[in-house]
């Protein structure tokens, strides 16, 4: 697929040297920015070289892999133990980490809006499995933290609103914003959704946090139950026809 980095789907490896130029991380950024890569673009151009039998395309995923999976930094010691990766280029993934978190980290931005919410969260949106995400605000809606609660299969049985919102009592929260991708690209809500959005916004009222919006996005764009009128009363429920306001709740970023 034109302009996202791409691993067979057999598990072989593709170096980005076999790519043509218009895919290849280091020359997609000259021409495009940073911001047109994905996050395994972005660690496949900051580890330059994989190992033997494992090109640095598969390294930095499985790097992404274990990012998505740890809810702070994860130690040098962790990522060492990925195979090729080793205590040096481990180092420098945690020097990068740990720089973008002092000087850009997102404490402090805002989320005003659906669009907010969703530039918090689309770099997860070419993920090949389902990523449950909880973005923890403050009083002003401010954000303290965005985390990965779960990934894989999103049910009902796994998105437990004791998992969700852990964190966020923990972070002294006062709102919350909730969203997870469909790698299918598909942006209708399903009824599964719909009965968890309807247990979480339950459960937040109970422990007195704002539940502001739950999000189903790919890389291109978004659902917004908030944006589409279904957060208001009881316009949330697990009965609801998903059909009709995903065709127009689905939103473009501008």
């Amino acid at each position: 697929m034109k302009g996202r980095f791409q691993i067979s789907n057999d598990g072989s490896d593709i170096a980005p040297y076999c790519l043509p130029d218009f895919l290849r991380p280091r020359e997609k950024l000259l021409k495009k920015g940073p911001e047109a890569l994905s996050d395994g673009e972005l660690l496949a151009i900051l580890l330059n070289t994989g190992i033997r039998g494992k090109s640095v395309t598969v390294l930095a995923g499985e790097v992404v892999e274990l990012l998505d999976r740890t809810k702070n930094v994860p130690s040098v010691k962790d990522m060492s133990a990925l195979s090729g990766l080793g205590s040096a280029k481990a180092c420098t993934v945690a020097a990068m980490l740990e720089l973008g978190r002092r000087r850009w980290g997102q404490r402090g931005l805002c989320v005003n809006s659906p669009d907010d919410a969703f530039n918090l969260v689309r770099h997860y949106g070419d993920r090949r499995q389902e990523r449950f995400v909880c973005i923890s605000l403050n009083g002003a809606h401010e954000v303290i933290a965005v985390r990965v609660v779960t990934v894989g299969l999103i049910n009902r049985t796994i998105v437990h609103p004791r998992e969700v919102f852990s964190d966020p009592l923990q972070d002294r929260a006062s709102a919350v914003c909730v969203a997870h991708n469909h790698p299918s690209g598909k942006l209708v809500p399903s009824g599964e959704d719909n009965e968890i959005t309807y247990r979480l916004k339950k459960a937040a009222d109970i422990l007195g946090l704002r539940f502001l919006d739950h999000l189903i996005f790919s890389d291109e764009g978004f659902f917004s139950y908030s944006r589409s009128g279904l957060l208001k009363g009881d316009a949330v429920s697990c009965v609801f026809e998903a059909a009709g306001p995903a065709k127009n709740g689905v939103f473009r970023p501008f």
